[in-house]
């Protein structure tokens, strides 16, 4: 039988809600007046359900500045976060020692979105000015895992994950990258159109052949992407609203069948007390709620909406900014780090992420 909050608990949170500071109105970075437990900007709209909330932490802004966050992804033996400053072509680090930034961890980054580390520790970026996924070898060699799929090149690789049974690389390729100079590359063949060079799509490359296969393409742009814990489903954001008026506003999911996909179907929709807007990154905790990073709406929703495993939403992040991206970090991989327009946040939470990236 289904977990149905009692009725105390959702007149509770929803007072919660309307009680507290929005988060447009708060100030953050030095200087700014200490927050007061609990943060209210963390919002447990089912609090039977939600229990990743501590009374005694807030949401920290570390860095600022940038042109466009995105691709934060945890190294755990070097105890450092890395992320993309898109505009800027750059990748950033912070190090857990201090929470400070190492500017220009790569420059130029080939304007890369996404970033993630395989099993051996090695960064994977998937660039949009070079429309490929490369691995950056110890040595310093640059190695192209792919630059083009089954139908010809890519549009601009965005996001991706490794499964860390066989090493496989599952990707996306919305083509944002391809249709803007401020992003990347625009492509010839997409200007005069939103619709990208070859119809979007996800992706995997075999670690064991480098072969590339497309695995599916109903997701009409397809965006962040995460695994379950158990590896058995895969959740794909689907940001196709932002060219295509009238597509739906959701999250995905499929089974996980050895190198293939199926059973397409709506995990989550994206509206929110009657506003429609999007979500981008995506990450899994331990217990498999998923978390999103969401934006293009504002107050009250831009940050991180957390689902249930049957795709209620349970939990709200509330940041001052479009959030882009997300993952879990620190040493016990119970840090949230959030990629939100120009800067950086942190909030320690009680669950720990799903996977070592």
């Amino acid at each position: 039988m289904q977990n149905v909050p009692s009725r105390r608990a959702l007149l509770g949170a929803a007072a919660a809600l309307a009680a507290s500071p929005a988060a447009a109105q708060r100030q953050f970075g030095p200087g700014a007046p200490p927050q007061r437990y609990p943060d209210p900007d963390i919002v447990a709209i089912d609090p039977q359900r939600f229990g990743a909330k501590l009374g005694n932490s807030a949401i920290t802004r570390l860095h600022t500045g940038m042109g466009w966050a995105e691709g934060p992804a945890w190294h755990a033996t070097g105890r450092f976060l890395i992320w993309s400053d898109i505009p800027n072509d750059e990748c950033l680090r912070m190090v857990e020692e201090d929470w400070t930034t190492h500017r220009r961890f790569r420059s130029p980054s080939g304007y890369s979105n996404g970033n993630t580390f395989d099993r051996e520790g090695r960064q994977i970026a998937f660039r949009h000015f070079h429309r490929d996924v490369v691995r950056y070898e110890p040595d310093g060699r640059l190695t192209v895992l792919a630059a083009r799929g089954p139908d010809g090149p890519f549009n601009a690789p965005n996001d991706g994950v490794v499964h860390p049974e066989d090493g496989a690389l599952w990707f996306t390729d919305p083509g944002y990258g391809g249709l803007m100079d401020y992003e990347g590359n625009r492509v010839p063949e997409s200007a005069q159109s939103p619709r990208p060079f070859i119809k979007e799509a996800i992706y995997r490359i075999d670690a064991q052949s480098g072969q590339v296969a497309k695995v599916a393409d109903d997701v009409v742009k397809p965006n962040g992407l995460c695994f379950s814990p158990d590896y058995r489903t895969l959740y794909v954001a689907d940001t196709g609203r932002s060219h295509y008026p009238g597509t739906r506003s959701q999250i995905w999911a499929y089974d996980v069948n050895g190198d293939r996909l199926s059973n397409p179907r709506t995990f989550a929709e994206m509206t929110l007390d009657g506003k429609t807007g999007m979500v981008d990154g995506l990450r899994c905790d331990e217990a498999g709620n998923v978390w999103g990073a969401m934006g293009w709406v504002g107050e009250g929703y831009d940050g991180v909406h957390v689902f249930a495993p049957n795709g209620d939403r349970i939990g709200q992040i509330r940041l001052p900014e479009i959030c882009a991206n997300i993952c879990f970090g620190g040493t016990r991989r119970n840090r949230l780090f959030m990629c939100a327009s120009q800067s950086i946040y942190m909030v320690p939470v009680e669950t720990r992420g799903a996977h070592f990236c």
